[in-house]
């Protein structure tokens, strides 16, 4: 069984945490909260209330091996990089940090980090293509550009096969599975289940399918269409965040 550990409780910890403790009580936490080690003692084997910069006291608790380590410290990035930096020294194979701060993911990355949260840019890449197209249920990016969807079937797929649109080729999307449109009409109180694709099945309005593909191909196959000064946009946006930030640096250091 893997052995988790929770150093600093924060929201996104905390989620993880209770999922995780359904399956498993292999978990050590940590946190300088005793009002939050309190709420979560009865779910982990081990849970310590201690000063997470203390790193006689870190090495105590962690003297067995752990092989996940969430990182969760709502405190200074200095501080996360620290505690990063110890778990990757007691040889941590996989450290997840939230950190809300974009400037600090290549620091975290050096120090130990195999993967950078950052709750809000997350949830925005998930939200926004569900507002940007009606036909987009569920948004899920998996890795690099490569996402997975659940859209609505469009007008052209309607009463054709998989193979007879040959999504493939023309589109450059995978259907994996389909909610049939009847299934769903019949139980409103259900969103249906998905069902393996079957290639000789004509889709039907209202049916739902999980495709995966490319950001930018299922944006299209969804009706999404980016306008010639979207890449533009993105660069100008880009330059001024940097112009932001650097102002921001040069204010606190005259400060």
């Amino acid at each position: 069984m893997r052995q988790f550990a929770f150093v600093g409780l924060g929201s996104f910890a905390m989620s993880m945490l209770e999922r995780i403790a359904e399956v498993t009580d292999q978990i050590i936490a940590v946190d300088d909260d005793p009002t939050r080690i309190e709420h979560i003692k009865e779910m982990v084997s081990t849970a310590f209330t201690m000063d997470l910069l203390d790193e006689d006291a870190f090495e105590r608790v962690f003297h067995d091996p752990v092989d996940v380590a969430v990182v969760d410290i709502e405190s200074n990035g200095a501080a996360i990089l620290l505690v990063t930096f110890r778990l990757k020294k007691l040889g941590v194979p996989e450290i997840i940090v939230k950190s809300n701060s974009e400037e600090y993911e290549e620091l975290l990355r050096l120090v130990g980090a195999t993967r950078v949260v950052n709750s809000d840019k997350e949830a925005a890449l998930r939200v926004t293509p569900l507002v940007l197209s009606s036909s987009l249920t569920n948004f899920m990016p998996i890795s690099g550009d490569l996402v997975l969807a659940e859209v609505i079937a469009p007008d052209f797929v309607v009463g054709k096969t998989v193979v007879e649109v040959d999504m493939r080729r023309t589109h450059h999307v995978n259907v994996v599975a389909v909610k049939y449109a009847s299934e769903r009409a019949a139980n409103e109180a259900s969103e249906g289940v998905f069902h393996d694709l079957d290639t000789t099945y004509r889709f039907k309005t209202g049916d739902v399918l999980l495709v995966t593909g490319k950001e930018d191909d299922v944006f299209v196959f969804s009706g999404v269409q980016k306008t010639a000064e979207h890449e533009k946009k993105k660069t100008n946006f880009t330059a001024l965040l940097k112009n932001m930030l650097g102002r921001k640096k040069q204010g606190s250091a005259k400060a």
